[in-house]
């Protein structure tokens, strides 16, 4: 039998799904790489997880930790899949791989470039000979070459370098981070794209490919529509704190019982806003009758706003602007966001006995996914991912022995 259709036969509790019977080799650690194979792992790709000896380091960044003392971090962008650990700079850890290899549909690293070539698994003179169906998807900070090519990647330092700190902040914060690692985020997607973009084309073709994500390109994709502004304007662009560069009134304001961001994008909803907080005939005064009126007058139409929304209680007002078709919604605490009955109602939160966290944010109704095995272990499929594989059980004692394969993360103490 094929190491191939080994793979096949051996799933047990796979999960069903768009992808089911993908086979995904997740090299990758912290967050770009694994949210990116999460999401296939969530509509049915066979994902596993191959750990150096010291670890994903997303393990120890907390607390909070599980029972099982990994952090919440690391559980929320590696469940659904198994994990092996392989030291790949050893001789026998790379064969292994290779092995592994002939059993896959992806692999996904985010290694600095050059790694994997050191390690004699380089995509263009090996890889893509040995394997010709093998979609290779290589997650970096700036790509292999160019001025910063080879250079490591962090989300807050390419938030810095590519202009997004300069636009989030107001005058009395400065340049601020985006509270959420953002860039990493978007480039899971934009790998999760490529990746289906390139099994598209494999299904056609039968041929593999190399997918590159690189953080320096998804930081600057992000500048929507700051970038155009200023190539349309040569301006600048700025620190406006929630407001928006384009629109007016777009951006958070104060309730009697706190804060709501209102969301006015055009002069119908300006008019029905203005009307359901008694703020008659402003809608008609020539600084506020239209969108660019507003955005020139911005501050003094936050004096009237605010005054007429300072009685009000913000979760009651915040309904009614809803039902008028004028968009607003209360600025809520992460708590508060997941106290929120549409949570339950679109099942964004997963809760069982085993794990807790987000739900599915893409939805098929023929192969919807599903959150399935929790997040596993170090190290705890390392022998049935590898028997599944054809190796006996000689050949792990042996690997095991070589310390090729370390039951327990190396933390360096």
């Amino acid at each position: 039998m094929s190491h191939r259709s080994t793979y096949q036969t051996a799933a047990t509790a796979a999960p069903s799904g768009t992808l089911a019977g993908i086979r995904v080799l997740d090299l990758s650690r912290v967050l770009a790489g694994p949210l990116c194979t999460q999401m296939l792992a969530d509509h049915g790709a066979d994902v596993i997880k191959v750990e150096a000896p010291a670890g994903d380091e997303t393990r120890t960044l907390g607390p909070p930790f599980n029972a099982d003392g990994d952090a919440a971090y690391f559980t929320a962008v590696n469940r659904g899949k198994r994990a092996i650990a392989l030291d790949l700079s050893a001789p026998a850890g790379q064969d292994a791989m290779l092995r592994l290899l002939e059993g896959a549909d992806v692999l996904v690293e985010n290694f600095v470039p050059g790694t994997m070539a050191r390690w004699g698994m380089d995509y263009e003179t090996v890889l893509s000979q040995r394997f010709p169906r093998l979609i290779y998807c290589a997650i970096t900070g700036f790509g292999a070459d160019g001025p910063l090519g080879g250079l490591p990647g962090y989300d807050a330092v390419l938030q810095a370098m590519c202009g997004l700190m300069s636009i989030n902040g107001d005058p009395a914060s400065g340049p601020t981070r985006v509270g959420v690692p953002i860039v990493d985020h978007l480039t899971g997607y934009t790998a999760l794209t490529g990746i289906l973009l390139a099994l598209c084309h494999r299904e056609r073709s039968g041929q593999g490919q190399r997918v590159e994500a690189t953080l320096f390109d998804t930081a600057l994709s992000l500048l929507v529509p700051h970038a155009a502004n200023w190539m349309e304007s040569e301006s600048t662009p700025g620190l406006l704190g929630s407001a928006h560069p384009n629109i007016a009134p777009y951006d958070k304001f104060a309730c009697g019982d706190g804060a709501i961001f209102l969301g006015i994008v055009n002069d119908r909803q300006f008019r029905r806003f203005c009307e359901h907080v008694g703020l008659d005939g402003l809608s008609d005064d020539e600084r506020f009758c239209t969108n660019s009126q507003r955005l020139r007058h911005r501050d003094a139409l936050r004096v009237r706003i605010e005054s007429a929304l300072a009685p009000l209680s913000r979760n009651a007002l915040c309904r009614e602007l809803m039902q008028l078709g004028v968009p607003a919604g209360p600025v809520n605490t992460v708590p508060q966001a997941f106290q929120q009955a549409h949570v339950d109602h679109r099942a964004m939160l997963v809760g069982r006995d085993d794990y807790r966290g987000l739900g599915l944010p893409t939805r098929l109704s023929r192969t919807p996914g599903e959150a399935s095995r929790a997040p596993p272990a170090y190290a705890q499929h390392t022998d049935e991912v590898l028997r599944e594989a054809g190796f006996d059980e000689e050949h792990i004692a042996d690997l095991r022995a070589g310390g090729v394969l370390p039951a327990r993360r190396d933390t360096g103490r």
